[in-house]
Order: structure tokens, then sequence, then C-alpha cells
């Protein structure tokens, strides 16, 4: 039990900020192309609670943890009218990818603050455990955010992505793919297809970027 309460301790500062970013930065591109919906009903914020889904910000991510697995889940999908768009084929992509977008730039981010606070913080300083604790759980979580939501089925944000480079008809019928999407990615989990496709090479890319700025800046003290 002190060992889960310590995963889930660990965990929330990355999984919330990522899930927050995450709408926050589908609400802001969405406002650059034309579309108010999502700051009018207040989503264009990084407060926790106008995002939060029971069961995707609480449940889910606290069993995903309590079983051992990286904490994992989603929030309140930002309302989008692709309508307002002054571009609505741009608009939708580059609204789609801006959560994605988010997840990458945090995880850089955790990346390159982990590596600083494992370097340069003293042992003596009280809480540098914590510290890069709460930064490692950051990092790969908001990297299989990240990719999670770039898989190509509706309506994750790649599905969304990838309709808008196929013609209307295509676009039409790959939408309809939408009903066997929970289906899909249960099999897709159960068979091992994700950890091989997925988030396998997401860790991987992870801890690349950790080497990358431990190489930088260890390599600078000497």
């Amino acid at each position: 039990m002190e060992e889960i309460i310590s995963r889930i301790a660990l965990s929330i500062p990355g999984f919330l900020l990522g899930v927050v970013c995450h709408e926050a930065a589908h609400a802001y591109m969405a406002l650059k192309f034309g579309d108010d919906t999502g700051q009018r009903m207040g989503r264009l914020s990084l407060n926790p609670v106008v995002h939060a889904d029971p069961m995707g910000t609480i449940l889910l991510p606290i069993f995903f943890t309590v079983i051992g697995g990286v904490t994992f889940g989603y929030a309140k999908p930002v309302p989008v009218q692709p309508s307002r768009f002054k571009n609505i084929k741009w608009g939708v992509f580059w609204v789609s990818f801006a959560g994605p977008m988010a997840n990458i730039l945090l995880c850089v981010l955790s990346s390159l603050f982990f590596v600083l606070a494992a370097i340069y913080l003293p042992e003596s300083f009280t809480f540098k455990s914590v510290l890069i604790g709460m930064l490692r759980y950051s990092i790969s979580i908001n990297m299989l955010l990240a990719v999670f939501n770039l898989i190509p089925l509706p309506p994750l944000d790649g599905g969304q992505m990838a309709q808008t480079l196929m013609s209307y008809e295509n676009a039409r019928r790959f939408a309809e793919l939408q009903r066997y999407t929970f289906v899909i990615l249960i099999v897709l989990m159960m068979t091992g297809v994700f950890e091989t496709l997925f988030f396998g090479p997401a860790r991987m890319i992870a801890n690349i970027l950790i080497q990358v700025f431990y190489t930088i800046f260890a390599g600078a003290l000497f």
C-alpha cells in the first residue's frame, strides 16, 4: 500500500499537467484558427478542475497506477466547431496536433529538468529524490500520452489528422471506424502490439532525450 501511495503521489503532477496542457492546447489552437468555443467555455485554462473527467482523470489513472502500470488517462475533450475555422482542413489538422505536441514539449522539458536536478542539485537537498521521481514519471506519462493520441484511429487526434489528408469520401468512410476503435485498442493491448509499436518506442525516445541532455550538461562540468 505504501508503494502504491508513493507511485500515485509521484505521478499525479506529471499526469495532471499532461492532460490539462493537452486540452488547453486544443482550445488555444482552435482560437487561433477562429473558433472561440473552448475559450468561452473556460477550457483555455490550466485549471485541472475545468478539464477533469471523473472516469478518465480520476478512476482510470488510479487503476493503472495501482496495478503497477504507467499512470494513464484523459480529460474532457475540448468542444470544437470546425465550421468556424478560417481554414477548415488545416484548422482541424493543427488543432488535433496541438494536444500531442503539448505532451511532447512537456516530455522534453521534463527530461531537461530531470537531468539538471540529477546533476546540479546537491544530495543534501531534502526533496531531490521526490523531485527527480516526479520528473521521471512526467517524462514517461507525457511521451505515452503523445504517442497514444497520435495513433491514426478516430476519434483520437491522430485519426482526426489523418482525415484531413484524405478525400471527402475516404474521410467519411474512415470516420465510420470510430465505432470499432475501442475494440481495436483493446485487441492491440492484449496482443502486445501496443507495446511493440507504440509504448516501447515511446520509452526509447524518452530515454534518448534524457541521455542527450545528460551528455550535454554532464560534459559541461569537465
